[in-house]
């Protein structure tokens, strides 16, 4: 953060700013749009959404005033570099742009999500995620693209993979081997829907379908398969530790793991529900005797897991944060090793009839949970990003996983055919190809 601010300071006296443009014009990005208000050199010089209304009430909710609407090429680049603050309802405009230096997308949507993405990549242009289906389901073959365009695909600070990612290279800079990645949350129940949530929603001004996901352990099971993707880390078994509550010390929680089991599987992702005042945990040990003397005297107790932690993660106040590493550092937050080590799989929320039509996630239908690639593609499960629209050819019971066998999918989904890639890419499979053949 430090050489961050110093940087955006020294870049904003050389009157040369970040010109951020943003998919979505959620919660999200109104948060984010008003808080880059307050960063030097940094600048949203366009927002697109569907209802391009709602993007010129974030540019106003920002204090930005005299938003324009444009549905051009031309005129967006007129209007960045007039600077004037532009609206439209096709992203593809921001993903073109040369003069957006970074896009920002948000709109939680993965098939929406990879053609903005991939459009951007194309064209030259880093991409920050606060879309972390995207990430999870399809993020190892899009940074392919992106190493192969010589841009930057990155997720952010201030979202739990994130806060996650660097209090890990934090921990494993002070020389300790991290065992176990965590993320902590306030309510597990699989079977929360849109109706049950709300009241939450609508108190807090945010989508339901999207609080949904928080409270049927989907998204952190999106948040945690970044992760494992990103340190090689996997999970003890579907689902982690399903919602285990603990509410004890967050220095004794590693007494809740074996650490033997742990360094034979090489690290894991997990999450616990309930610890107070606790957002991610990392539990490390250390391999010098003589430094476990220290950290014992420093109040870390004996060993062998160390307990890291942070408090919090404010999301969109530290956005900035990532979007300056990636334009001025060069530097990515939670970049996959390489192929996927794990995915999120979908498993019936309700009992569900054949010929059903499935929702997304955070919906009626189906919730999400991390598994290892291995028992993934051994068992051909369907994911719960890739869920919505599939038909079901048979009837499911309740908490069943959903299988490819047990779909027909839409047609032509430019997702469908890079997660197929990814799996020929990176574990010389096949079968993925084969599957979209005789769907198409």
């Amino acid at each position: 953060m430090y050489l961050i601010d110093t940087a955006l300071k020294k870049r904003e006296a050389d009157g040369h700013p970040i010109r951020v443009g943003i998919v979505g014009a959620g919660f999200m990005c109104q948060g984010l749009t008003n808080q880059i208000n307050s960063v030097p050199a940094m600048q949203v010089v366009a927002i697109s959404n569907r209802n391009v209304t709602r993007a010129i009430d974030v540019f106003r909710y920002a204090g930005r005033e005299n938003p324009l609407i444009v549905e051009t090429q031309r005129k967006l680049d007129a209007a960045i570099e007039g600077n004037i603050p532009a609206a439209t309802g096709d992203a593809m405009l921001l993903a073109r742009s040369p003069h957006i230096d970074v896009l920002v997308e948000v709109t939680g949507a993965v098939e929406f999500g990879a053609r903005v993405i991939l459009e951007a990549l194309k064209h030259g242009k880093d991409v920050v995620l606060m879309n972390a289906e995207v990430d999870a389901t399809i993020g190892p073959i899009l940074q392919v693209y992106a190493k192969k365009y010589d841009v930057l695909l990155s997720a952010c600070d201030g979202d739990e993979p994130g806060v996650q990612m660097n209090l890990y290279r934090w921990v494993t800079g002070l020389g300790l081997i991290p065992r176990v990645i965590g993320n902590v949350k306030g309510l597990q129940d699989p079977y929360r829907n849109p109706t049950t949530q709300k009241g939450f929603a609508d108190r807090w001004g945010q989508n339901a379908a999207m609080v949904t996901s928080f409270a049927d352990g989907s998204k952190i099971s999106f948040e945690q398969t970044i992760v494992a993707n990103a340190t090689g880390f996997k999970v003890k078994s579907r689902g982690m530790s399903r919602g285990l509550e603990y509410r004890g010390d967050i220095m004794q929680i590693g007494k809740i793991y074996d650490v033997d089991e742990i360094r034979e599987i090489g690290g894991i992702i997990d999450y616990v529900v309930g610890t107070p005042l606790t957002k991610v945990y990392v539990l490390a040990e250390h391999p010098d005797p003589k430094q476990q003397h220290y950290l014992n005297l420093y109040k870390m107790g004996e060993g062998p897991l160390y307990s890291f932690f942070v408090p919090y993660h404010l999301v969109h106040l530290e956005v900035p944060n990532a979007i300056a590493r990636v334009a001025v550092f060069r530097d990515t937050l939670a970049p996959p090793l390489g192929g996927p080590v794990v995915e999120v799989c979908a498993v019936a929320k309700t009992d569900l009839k054949a010929g059903t039509e499935l929702d997304g996630y955070g919906m009626y239908m189906t919730y999400g949970e991390a598994v290892n690639v291995e028992e993934m593609s051994r068992e051909r499960y369907l994911p719960e990003g890739l869920v919505e629209g599939c038909r079901l050819k048979c009837d499911l019971k309740k908490d069943s996983v959903l299988t490819y066998d047990h779909v027909e999918l839409p047609s032509n989904r430019l997702a469908d055919q890079l997660r197929a890639e990814q799996y020929r890419h990176f574990r010389g499979e096949t079968w993925l190809d084969d599957l979209l053949k005789i769907a198409a």
